[in-house]
């Protein structure tokens, strides 16, 4: 039995919901997906391999309360299917940059001279298919064309999809840290199964604070793919840790957040050198005022 639990709202309200479950269902038993629909309308859908649907709906309710958020979703039991081959052919391969996201159905169908990174579908939160990753693998694609990094920190790693990408581009170490050792788990099994995982150093770490990041800093470049309160909340250490000349890429937030970012990283003498838009989710490149561009 499937139950998928439903919620609609306008953009902004959607994409806050699906970033919250995302997180809160990060080990990726959960599937997540955010579709827009007509009328400017969006839904959150999340998949359910057992329960009842009054119980699901209270549960999904419930998390999302716990982080601010008072919404609960409509639930409803889907008819049998094969729902993993159903899901398979839904989750094509994304291409950023050089960069493809695929699972293991499309791994032949990588073109030669791309940079393959395959994910399994039901890895929720990093697969290459949201917004801000997939806007991060294209910043990054065009940072190290132009540039060098010898000294990467992926902060909020999830699945592991950017700590990947950077070990296979930049071929240094990379060390990588989230807060849920659940996705530090799978992002060791990503790592062995891209053949990076002598260069990805995964750790369990909530902040700046843990010994590996103290011992690694400063950074060359650092990539912090979390949400919008604790990007600001954590302004000074990710500055503090970032080199002279280092770049800093910052996303998981929303269009309308980027400026109380960008205020936040100007106050740790941070300047913003670009801003793009992926899906209505931003990705952010600063430097310090005084560093030389590349």
């Amino acid at each position: 039995m499937i139950l998928k639990a439903t919620f609609t709202a306008p953009e902004p309200e959607a994409r806050r919901i699906a970033a919250c479950l995302e997180r809160e269902f990060e080990d990726g038993a959960v599937p997540v997906a955010l579709f827009e629909e007509p009328e400017r309308r969006f839904t959150v859908d999340l998949y359910f391999e057992a329960g009842e649907p009054d119980a699901v709906a209270a549960m999904v309710g419930d998390r999302l309360a716990a982080n601010g958020i008072a919404a609960r979703p409509e639930v409803e039991v889907l008819p049998e299917a094969d729902w993993i081959a159903e899901g398979l052919k839904a989750l094509q391969p994304v291409e950023a940059g050089r960069f493809v996201i695929h699972g293991s159905h499309d791994r032949a169908t990588v073109r030669p001279g791309r940079v393959a990174i395959e994910i399994e579908a039901g890895q929720a939160f990093g697969t290459g298919h949201h917004g801000t990753t997939a806007g991060c693998l294209a910043v990054l694609d065009r940072l190290t064309r132009a540039r060098r990094f010898e000294n990467p920190l992926d902060l909020g790693t999830g699945s592991g999809v950017l700590a990947i990408a950077l070990a296979k581009v930049l071929r240094v170490p990379v060390l990588a840290t989230d807060i849920d050792p659940v996705a530090i788990r799978v992002a060791r099994e990503n790592a062995a199964l891209n053949r990076v995982a002598p260069l990805a150093n995964f750790v369990a770490a909530g902040g700046m604070q843990h010994g590996a990041i103290r011992r690694r800093a400063p950074f060359d470049l650092i990539v912090a793919n979390i949400l919008a309160e604790p990007l600001m909340r954590l302004a000074p250490a990710i500055a503090g840790a970032l080199a002279p000349n280092g770049v800093l890429v910052l996303s998981g937030l929303l269009r309308h957040q980027r400026e109380r970012v960008v205020a936040a990283y100007a106050l740790q003498g941070l300047r913003l050198d670009s801003a793009r838009i992926f899906e209505g989710w931003a990705v952010l490149v600063l430097a310090r005022r005084h560093a030389r561009q590349e």
